[in-house]
């Protein structure tokens, strides 16, 4: 509301209203700017209206950030030296190993105490700090599956709880992934149960070489690197002289993909394939066999060596064939 009221004499001019005398101020009164501060690398400056208070510059030359200086012992480290936040530890299953990967790699084995008490259980304890670091737990879950599997889930538990940055599980053997869908009623997925206690134990990242079925790397809710050991025997077959009489042979209908692939690159090798029927689990009997073999060098290539029963079987059943 306009103010209504003025004392005798007073020019109109000055009548005005409480909004107009307010903005009528901020624009007559002077600007006024807190004091900022600006840490340096000599001294802590106050700066006020644009102005140094200590110092002779003027606002458009305000002290700017400088890259700092290397220090000593930051400068005097190799270059090549090893990422130290990168741990390697291992199980029990495969030490060998795990030695040969971390010699590889230039880097030593992370200490561990693993021990077992009287009536089985599992005791694991990491000998180093891992707080910030990318640990890489390299075991397999070969025989005994279930205290392999066990103590892997104890490491990572460990790891987890000792600030790791992330926790790699590197499996060479990844146990229980035959059971990857329900051939029958009432049958247990063990591949998907494998993949969620994997994951609820609090690894960040699986690798694994040569799984059973490629399906089950659909079962983990964390990244899951595959690993072809293909490459490796491919290089040493190919240094042999035996590249004109060779013949790859899949074990049941199920690996003729696995076995086609693995022809093509062998010098495009022909295919064998041996029809197979199982009558239980761990036995197996051959029927037939698809393709010639005779006089050849048969290669004969699976993703899982469980007994080796069926070895003999087919290496009996090729030797009546070539005679």
């Amino acid at each position: 509301m306009a103010a209504t009221a003025a004392a005798p004499g007073t020019p109109s001019s000055l009548l005005l209203s409480p909004r107009r005398a307010s903005s009528s101020f901020r624009a007559a009164a002077p600007r006024f700017r807190s004091p900022r501060c600006v840490l340096g690398s000599e001294q802590l400056r106050v700066v006020d209206g644009g102005k140094r208070k200590a110092g002779i510059e003027s606002r458009g030359a305000v002290w700017t950030p400088k890259a700092p200086a290397p220090e000593a012992r930051l400068a005097a480290l190799p270059r090549d030296t090893p990422d130290s936040r990168m741990k390697i530890f291992s199980g029990t299953a495969n030490r060998p190993l795990s030695q040969e990967i971390a010699a590889y790699l230039g880097v030593d084995l992370g200490k561990i105490l693993i021990k077992r008490f009287a009536d089985g259980e599992i005791y694991v304890q990491l000998q180093e700090s891992v707080r910030g670091c990318d640990v890489f737990l390299v075991q397999p879950t070969c025989s005994p599956v279930n205290e392999n599997l066990m103590e892997l889930f104890i490491m990572i538990d460990a790891c987890r709880r000792a600030s790791a940055r992330s926790i790699t599980v590197v499996i060479p053997y990844f146990g229980y992934a035959r059971a990857d869908r329900k051939a029958q009623g009432r049958e247990a997925i063990t591949a998907k149960l494998a993949a969620n206690l994997l994951t609820e134990a609090g690894s960040d990242r699986v690798i694994v070489c040569d799984i059973h079925s490629t399906q089950a790397l659909g079962y983990f809710d964390i990244p899951v690197d595959h690993i072809y050991g293909q490459p490796v025997i491919l290089d040493y077959l190919a240094s042999k002289t035996i590249s004109e009489d060779l013949v790859v042979v899949s074990p049941d209908v199920g690996g003729v993909v696995r076995a086609r692939a693995f022809a093509k690159k062998l010098f495009d090798a022909p295919l064998a394939i041996v029809d197979k029927r199982r009558q239980g689990h761990n036995m197996s009997e051959v029927m037939h066999l698809i393709g010639d073999v005779k006089g050849k060098v048969a290669i004969m290539v699976d993703d899982m060596i469980d007994t080796a029963g069926w070895l003999f079987i087919y290496v009996t059943f090729f030797c009546f064939d070539i005679s």
